[in-house]
């Protein structure tokens, strides 16, 4: 029987921790017999966790040497960083060629290990910013649902977890196996898209009385016109490679670049709280025709506007529908 190990720190949160618990002890193989033996591990017996109660962990750190599979749950701000026994039973274990695995913020104690060094990762998108800058050597990418290197992976936000852990089922034990597992968890067996489509698409910050800012909020306000570098340079009272320039220093990207995302960002909202159909929606937009928004918004979001709707839009009705259809 394969065993996996979940280290529990302080501050744990409890989503994280019990996401691959659940999910690794309901799998099972085709003749009933479960398939892993999930151990909760500890570096003391009392861990307070993330929400103000604590849990009592049978397991010690020794658990980690013993096991196939470690898996690495997130913890909250309040935490402190991993003690020195921690980091080195990972890299003891990973030394041993265990596989570990992070949810969440849990990849900030593998990369504080060493065992992201060289390696793509991927954590919670609010945190890959503080990641890459934490640790230059990883490689993070944060519009996945989670990154597989072997013998290292690591998974996004909490719900992501139940993406990985149905990854490395199946890689463990095939599609057969992992497909029930996911129907117990009631999760698709994969997901279409990444976090992209889930996270808000800031502008970078302009500073305020820059020449800039009122360009920018006229691109807001004609986001369905055809748009120019020379109109904008012109509002600008610059010459296109002089307007260019000071906006690449200003916002650090393109004039184009930031169009095309303002427009996505308006076509996101569009999607959300109306019910407007694609077509529609890529006129309001400034995309001109419905191949060209669907083929930028799969870039920026990870996913088609219809499955961007159907995520985040509670409800579809007949005027969607030929949307529908094109994308199908």
């Amino acid at each position: 029987m394969h065993s996996v190990a979940i280290l529990v720190l302080d501050h744990v949160v409890p989503f994280d921790m019990a996401a691959p618990q659940q999910t690794f002890d309901w799998t099972c193989l085709p003749d009933g017999r479960r398939a892993y033996r999930v151990r909760l591990c500890a570096e003391t017996p009392e861990v307070r966790a993330d929400g103000g109660f604590t849990l009592r962990i049978e397991r010690g750190l020794e658990a980690l040497a013993e096991a196939d599979t470690i898996i690495v749950p997130g913890c909250s701000p309040d935490a402190a960083p991993p003690s020195a026994r921690v980091l080195a039973a990972l890299r003891e274990a990973a030394g041993a060629g265990t596989r570990i695995a992070s949810v969440c913020v849990g990849a900030f104690v593998l990369a504080e290990a060493g065992l992201l060094d060289g390696l793509r990762a991927t954590t919670h998108w609010v945190a890959a910013g503080e990641l890459a800058r934490r640790f230059p050597r990883v490689r993070v990418e944060p519009d996945v649902l989670y990154v597989d290197n072997g013998q290292i992976l690591t998974s996004a936000g909490a719900a992501a977890a139940l993406d990985l852990c149905l990854h490395m089922i199946r890689r463990d034990l095939g599609s057969a196996v992992a497909a029930n597992s996911a129907r117990m968890s009631v999760m698709p067996l994969e997901r279409e898209g990444g976090q992209a489509q889930f996270i808000v698409h800031e502008h970078p910050p302009v500073p305020r009385g820059s020449a800039l800012e009122p360009v920018l909020e006229w691109i807001e306000d004609h986001l369905a016109d055809e748009v120019t570098l020379g109109a904008l340079a012109a509002r600008a009272g610059m010459s296109e490679r002089t307007f260019s320039r000071r906006f690449r220093e200003q916002t650090g990207t393109t004039p184009l670049q930031w169009l095309l995302r303002a427009r996505v960002r308006r076509a996101q909202y569009l999607l959300e709280n109306s019910d407007h159909s694609v077509e529609r929606i890529a006129r309001q937009t400034g995309f001109g025709s419905p191949t060209a928004f669907r083929e930028r918004f799969r870039k920026v979001a990870g996913t088609t506007p219809y499955a961007y709707r159907t995520a985040f839009h509670g409800r579809t009705n007949a005027s969607t529908a030929p949307s529908q259809a094109a994308e199908a």
